[in-house]
């Protein structure tokens, strides 16, 4: 039986505390700060999606420049403390820092980017200046890592830009799809707030695109638009029960959990987890931190196929957490209209797929997972019926755009995971700026 409010108001705080804690000091940051190479063609700076000059950036922190620290990330990243907390560095500039070679600890890059970032949002910096009004308007659909990166830039070239947001508040999936002991709601606000005082940036909340707001209006009120949409709900199984009340996509109960606080979210006594991406990893360690006694991921192939990455599964088995390789569902059984058990299938590893990982094949053979809870998160669906409507061309509702970040319609812009189907915050950021780029050549600025 799923039950409510299991844990006291101290065991959720203990919890949900932050899994990377901070630099608290200046001297702190030094220590490491100061074992930085400063490399020549760093290959940090190249892992990095945004191109942050991490050397730079580092040493303006060995020489107690914060501020200017601050701005050399924002340039680049102006989402740079928000991804300092959820981006996962092990296979970005962490895991392309040299000192790996040496088999040593690798810059702790994230953390000295958090240190400076976080100085920024707190003292309210404002690193950054916007040109005088030129007349020209953009409008934003979704005010996500893209959305937000995008008019950043947009205004900060005198355009004026209105964000169109389905939700009430900014941030997308960093507000209400990320684990809360990565990036709490306060942090996201403060940092929306941050990145629109840079002035000419305004937020509509609570107006969903083919809802409220229609595409033809935007066409006609605005010089350009930039669809930052997003994607939607986990995607479905296909398998009997699945309706079964008990049965919850991951990105909603993640959003239930961010949007409602920790003691309203319902959690199973034995909960399973369909699924081994990040958002999967999220739902798992989050359950078991809300009181789940036992949580159980079933994933369908190895753990040498898994899509998330080693340091944020070892989070998951450190909390607790339990895998089962080469299993997928097949079946909800229920009993009196409730989850009672999960029947999966023992799979093994085929041939190669499109991804280039061994596709799963059915053994024939099953077992049962008794669990008062299933949690889908076997990857997040883009909204092809709302892209469909409004007949921008697309692959399975991906859309797909020309080498200037264009759809097929003129003046339509599009980033983000409405394009690649679901990436990290950091590729969202600059798909984000891609798309200011293409709209500035568009307009004539």
């Amino acid at each position: 039986m799923i039950k409510k409010n299991r844990l006291s108001p101290e065991e959720y705080q203990q919890n949900f505390s932050d899994v990377h804690p901070p630099f608290e000091t200046l001297n702190a940051a030094l220590v490491e700060a100061n074992r930085c190479l400063f490399c020549y063609d760093a290959p940090c700076t190249k892992s990095c999606p945004t191109s942050i000059d991490v050397p730079k950036f580092i040493k303006q922190i060995t020489t107690d420049n914060i501020k200017g620290s601050a701005h050399t990330i924002l340039s680049s990243n102006i989402m740079g403390a928000g991804c300092s907390r959820v981006c996962p560095v092990e296979k970005l500039c962490e895991g392309a820092c040299v000192y790996n070679l040496m088999e040593e600890k690798p810059i702790p890059i994230a953390r000295l980017q958090r240190f400076s970032t976080d100085a920024a949002i707190k003292n309210n910096w404002q690193l950054f200046e916007r040109k005088p009004s030129n007349g020209k308007k953009v409008a934003i659909v979704g005010a996500g890592p893209a959305g937000l990166s995008c008019a950043h830039i947009l205004s900060r070239q005198g355009v004026e830009v209105t964000i169109f947001e389905k939700e009430n508040k900014g941030g997308g999936l960093m507000t209400y799809g990320i684990a809360a002991y990565k990036v709490t709601p306060q942090f996201c606000d403060d940092e929306v707030n941050f990145i629109t005082a840079v002035g000419g940036i305004t937020i509509k909340y609570q107006k969903e695109l083919g809802k409220d707001i229609s595409l033809e209006q935007l066409q006609k009120n605005y010089d350009a638009v930039y669809l930052a949409i997003g994607v939607g709900m986990a995607r479905q199984l296909d398998i009997p029960g699945e309706n079964t009340p008990g049965v919850e996509d991951a990105i909603s109960f993640i959003y239930t959990l961010r949007n409602n606080g920790f003691s309203s979210v319902a959690v199973g006594d034995n909960v399973a987890v369909i699924g081994l991406g990040m958002t999967a990893i999220d739902a798992a360690t989050q359950a078991k931190r809300l009181g789940a006694k036992k949580v159980t991921i079933i994933y369908r192939r190895t753990e040498n196929e898994k899509p998330c990455t080693q340091v944020e599964l070892d989070l998951a088995l450190l909390d607790g957490c339990e895998v089962i390789w080469l299993a997928a569902p097949k079946e909800v059984i229920t009993e009196n209209g409730k989850v009672k058990a999960l029947l999966c299938r023992k799979m093994q590893l085929g041939a190669p797929d499109a991804s280039g990982r061994r596709s799963p094949v059915d053994t024939g053979e099953t077992f049962t997972l008794e669990v008062d809870m299933i949690i889908k998160a076997a990857g997040q669906m883009p909204f092809e019926n709302l892209i469909n409507q409004y007949g921008i061309s697309n692959s399975k509702g991906k859309i797909t755009l020309d080498e200037n970040c264009a759809t097929n319609i003129k003046g339509v812009f599009a980033g983000g995971d409405a394009v690649n189907g679901g990436k990290e915050v950091v590729d969202a950021v600059q798909a984000g700026k891609d798309g200011a780029k293409a709209i500035l050549k568009y307009i004539g600025l």
